[in-house]
């Protein structure tokens, strides 16, 4: 784990006036469990309110910056950009997953690279960002590192149709998936996935179900195969 919060600071763009808020946004379940009895807290309760500042913001934005767009389409954009898989890119993006106060058993079990953990501390940091620096701070922040890139993240809802598509009409090879790890209890189990171009590695993903996974590996390979 890295505690250098101020070059977390650098790369949020971003210093706290408050530390404890950013502490308690990167505090997981299985960190406070462990230090109960020192009144530490868990960042569930930012990530409940950074969900809701971050539904706000993006569609706000997306209802300013494409005026043309119908309800129906805003919507589902706007669930692509809001998902569990693309908000833990954004968060790997700035490196949030190594600040992340996990416990021992999580950690040991791989808690860093699982995107409901990461996607979740994400959304903490946004809800901790509102508290310290108030709306307009979170609005800069969630355009910055939430809202980029559009044009990738819309794909991630139809990433294994799309994906196929574009290799039948390409004829470049046969595409598969392959299950190259996995990581936890059965009752919360991580998979890695593997998007396989004949015998080579396009991209790969991580998921709670195998089909996640693979469309997270999808996804991944769509954003190099144009």
């Amino acid at each position: 784990m890295n505690s250098d919060y101020a070059l977390l600071e650098t790369k949020i763009e971003y210093v706290f006036k408050d530390k404890d808020l950013l502490l308690n946004a990167l505090t997981h379940t299985s960190f406070a469990n462990e230090h109960r009895s020192k009144g530490i807290k868990d960042n569930e309760r930012l990530e409940f309110l950074g969900d809701a500042v971050l539904e706000l913001v993006s569609s706000e934005f997306l209802f300013k910056t494409m005026p043309d767009m119908p309800e129906g389409n805003m919507t589902k954009l706007r669930a692509s950009l809001v998902c569990e898989p693309t908000l833990a890119n954004d968060a790997r993006e700035i490196g949030l997953e190594e600040f992340i106060y996990l416990g021992k058993g999580e950690e040991e079990t791989g808690g860093r690279k699982r995107n409901s953990i990461v996607s979740d501390a994400f959304e903490a940091l946004i809800g901790s960002i509102f508290l310290d620096g108030g709306i307009d701070n979170a609005r800069d922040f969630i355009i910055k590192f939430a809202l980029n890139d559009i044009e990738n993240k819309r794909l991630f809802y139809d990433s294994k149709t799309i994906l196929q598509e574009r290799i039948n009409i390409a004829k470049v090879g046969k595409l598969s998936y392959e299950i190259t790890g996995e990581t936890g209890p059965d009752h919360n189990k991580t998979y890695e996935v593997a998007a396989m171009l004949d015998d080579k590695v396009i991209g790969s993903g991580m998921g709670h179900t195998k089909k996640a996974a693979e469309q997270q590996a999808a996804y991944s390979a769509l954003k190099k195969f144009r």
